[in-house]
């Protein structure tokens, strides 16, 4: 299934239905008086975040949207039928904005959010609405009230706990194939992965946590270069990032200075996000030429570094359950930030 996330629909809702011009007519009953019934209210346009969507691809080949449009009213005081809404699903984490692609409408960040994006037309009063004692037989009703219609951009910014971040060919794909069951594609050349990929990886039975596969980072990135900012948006979601570099090549202080530099450029606060920076493809040498890259770096950047392989598995398990216990310090952090402050005590 094709990877997307970012499109533009139109949408509208349906109009409200018109009332009736009608009057009672009855054997006995000469001045039955006017009896149309009022129009139906139109259709609303919902949106819906859901579980188990990862991309906008259902709305890559229809953009067009538009509810049911409200039941005319009819005689003998019968009321038009209310139009159907529409409700478009989403995956969590997709943001609303309007055309001009900068204004948020609205960040369905939660399964089960619900925004109403188009509000449909009243229906219009019939005749019987406005009799009254000077005008007792009126002969006119109102339409229905048209319904909204917006161009809206939908950008899709997916949830994960954490993120894989580094140059091309630093080895996420392949990491994230050793942890989990996704199956990205890995290719000995740089730019292999041109969108994001999840898995879930699990630690022990019961815990487990779902980390992405971003596309590689080049310099200039915050400023559009390469995937540039729709790939730079995903990072705004994780939990904490998970910095890989290339231990086969050279200069991986620059390598990482390279990254930083950009996530620092594209602010949101992703340069802030808890950090584990590991130097993979440590098959690729010796332990000592390893052991001697990794005081290095860690003496550069003022970190602590890992050794990790995605090939041969070395420091993959540990790294991930160093990964799991970040993630539940940040729970306990946010569950204590969100819980209400109380002066009551027993």
């Amino acid at each position: 299934m094709k990877f997307l996330d970012q499109t533009k629909i139109y949408i509208r809702s349906g109009n409200g239905g018109g009332g009736a011009v009608s009057f009672r007519r009855e054997k006995f009953i000469p001045f039955g008086g006017p009896d149309g019934g009022d129009g139906g209210k139109g259709g609303d346009v919902w949106m819906e975040a859901v579980d188990g969507l990862n991309t906008l691809i259902d709305y890559r080949f229809q953009q067009h949207f538009k509810a049911k449009t409200g039941g005319h009213g009819m005689g003998q005081n019968r009321h038009g039928a209310d139009g159907e809404s529409l409700y478009l699903k989403v995956p969590t984490g997709t943001q609303v904005l309007d055309e001009d692609k900068e204004t948020v409408i609205a960040d369905l960040d939660k399964a089960g959010m619900r925004i109403l994006l188009a509000r449909g037309g009243n229906g219009g009063f019939g005749n019987a609405q406005f009799k009254s004692s000077v005008n007792q037989a009126p002969r006119h009703a109102n339409p229905g009230l048209e319904g909204e219609e917006r161009t809206l951009w939908l950008r899709l910014k997916l949830i994960a706990d954490a993120g894989l971040v580094g140059l091309p060919n630093a080895g996420k794909s392949t990491f994230l194939r050793a942890v989990s069951s996704a199956t990205p594609k890995v290719a000995d050349y740089p730019f292999t992965t041109l969108h994001p990929h999840l898995g879930v990886v699990s630690i022990g039975e019961s815990e487990r946590f779902v980390m992405a596969d971003l596309p590689g980072l080049i310099e200039g990135a915050a400023e559009g270069t390469g995937l540039g900012t729709r790939f730079l948006g995903h990072v705004e979601r994780c939990v904490a990032l998970v910095h890989l570099i290339d231990a086969t090549q050279d200069g991986a202080t620059e390598a990482y200075r390279t990254v930083r530099a950009e996530l620092e450029a594209y602010g949101e606060g992703i340069a802030e996000k808890p950090e584990i920076v590991a130097l993979n493809k440590i098959d690729a040498m010796t332990p000592a030429e390893a052991n001697r890259k990794r005081a290095a770096l860690s003496r550069a950047i003022g970190k602590d570094v890992r050794l990790v392989s995605g090939v041969s598995g070395a420091g993959v398990r540990e790294l991930c359950n160093e990964i799991a216990a970040l993630l539940r310090e940040r729970r306990v952090d946010e569950a204590k930030e969100e819980a209400p402050e109380s002066d009551w005590t027993p």
